[in-house]
């Protein structure tokens, strides 16, 4: 059974740890990297499908499969599929973003078997009729109430996207358009579920205790005669290279102004993402950060202040969040915020400093693959948006290579006013009845086009997946 797997890459992983890459006659993809210092793995599905692989009028239908994924199969009743995991003891989730859905199940070592009969099963026997599917949408439409029409938070993620990206699909959120995960027919669900969860659509990861020759028979059991499916192709729309400041603004039933800063920034694979990485960890990766430490604690100006580079396959957003104190408005924040990029470009930042933020970042990095789920999950994305699970050793020296010129050049080619998109909550006014709740793009509709981000009032996928 082992001879129908080819064998095409490997590398190490962490210290000790080397994963694997076999392809199977059908397409299927499957990562192993055996780990025995406890007796659990960690089992995880990937598709390359997430929500920039959707349609304009279809949006949300990534993530209403990391829903429906759940359900009943042609050989499993409702609920079925938690029962059986939670009998062992172990755990199973998914997630969705812009590049990919998952679907993870921990587990101990011994019911191995049993979560790769679980995960073949649901690739290929789902059953989707109206009842179920309703009921899912019905979930969907609830999360997304709840996530972005009652969340001040979810709103500024989603109008970020939405007025930043006016033809890549970045644009919409991952959770959808309500008006679209309403809409989404039958026919096109099925349809949906026959193109992208195909074995030559997908990877399977697994890191812990286990044999690796028995585990690629006992995957090719479940998977061998599961045809591959003809997958569309993925067109690639570039974003225009923006020439203006954007901004959004709107009041909402908040104490203080909250503001996001969305700066275009390059891909994860592009050789700039570590500078700007580093960049990011410099103005507000830790109590002492410059943003962090001059807003924060001495200008007491603002309550709190994030700043995250988001891990796209695409070019995407270096983001800065911040929640003003009481008595600041959003627009001091900003002003704060330009002089001190002016001061990192007149005066690059000392090695020490650079050194601190190189350490910091890559603490964070090799910390998130201390077990063996962050494992999986880390070989799982690098697989699936870059294309190669060994890219996560290169950003890893990339990191590790960035230098002051680095971080200096990155600052002045990146974080400049007119490739930024601004977002802004500001407090209701208690006397004005007919404020505009869904937001007003102050300036937004420049000359890019931005009248193609329409339904910019609903809720993005927040900084991380939905999960």
């Amino acid at each position: 059974m082992t001879m129908s797997w080819q064998l095409e890459a490997e590398a190490p992983i962490g210290r000790g740890v080397i994963a694997k890459r076999y392809r199977l006659s059908n397409g299927l993809g499957l990562i192993s990297a055996v780990d025995k210092r406890a007796p659990i793995v960690a089992l995880q599905t990937w598709f390359r499908v997430g929500s920039r692989h959707e349609r304009p009028g279809a949006t949300g239908m990534a993530h209403l499969f990391e829903h429906l994924m759940f359900g009943q199969t042609e050989s499993m009743p409702p609920g079925e599929f938690d029962r059986l995991v939670e009998r062992t003891g172990g755990e199973s989730n998914a997630a969705t973003w812009v590049d990919w859905t998952y679907y993870k199940l921990s587990l101990p070592a011994r019911d191995l078997a049993l979560g790769v009969r679980l995960e073949a099963e649901r690739m290929q026997h789902l059953v989707l009729e109206h009842a179920p599917v309703e009921a899912e949408r019905d979930v969907v439409t609830n999360e997304r109430r709840e996530r972005v029409e009652d969340d001040v938070d979810g709103w500024l993620d989603e109008q970020l996207m939405a007025h930043a990206f006016t033809v890549h699909p970045y644009r919409w959120p991952t959770i959808g358009w309500m008006e679209d995960i309403r809409a989404l027919a039958l026919p096109e669900i099925r349809a949906f579920y026959r193109t992208w969860y195909a074995p030559n659509n997908a990877t399977i990861v697994c890191v812990g205790d286990f044999d690796d020759e028995e585990l690629r028979e006992l995957i090719a059991k479940h998977y061998a005669h599961i045809p591959a499916a003809e997958l569309p192709i993925v067109i690639e729309n570039s974003e225009p290279v923006q020439q203006k400041e954007r901004v959004v603004r709107a009041p909402k039933p908040i104490a203080t102004d909250r503001l996001l800063v969305g700066y275009k920034a390059p891909g994860q694979d592009h050789p700039d993402w570590a500078a700007l990485e580093i960049v990011s960890t410099l103005l507000a990766g830790c109590p002492s950060a410059r943003l962090h430490r001059k807003l924060v604690i001495e200008q007491e100006a603002a309550s709190s202040v994030d700043a995250q580079l988001t891990p796209f396959r695409d070019p995407s957003l270096l983001r800065l969040a911040v929640t003003t104190a009481r008595g600041h408005r959003a627009d001091e924040i900003l002003a704060s915020i330009d002089r001190e990029i002016a001061s990192l470009v007149e005066t690059p930042p000392t090695a020490a400093e650079v050194e601190k933020a190189k350490a910091l970042a890559e603490t964070d990095f090799w910390s998130a693959l201390a077990d063996v789920d962050g494992k999986a999950e880390a070989l799982g994305h690098y697989e699936t948006a870059l294309g190669d699970f060994r890219r996560l050793s290169a950003i890893a020296e990339r990191l590790t290579a960035v230098s002051v010129e680095d971080v200096a050049r990155a600052v002045r080619m990146y974080l400049v006013p007119s490739a930024r998109t601004i977002v802004i909550a500001e407090p209701e006014d208690p006397d004005t009845d007919d404020a505009d709740d869904e937001g007003d793009a102050d300036d937004a509709d420049d000359d890019e086009g931005d009248d193609d981000a329409t339904g910019a009032e609903d809720k993005a996928a927040a900084e991380g997946a939905v999960a």
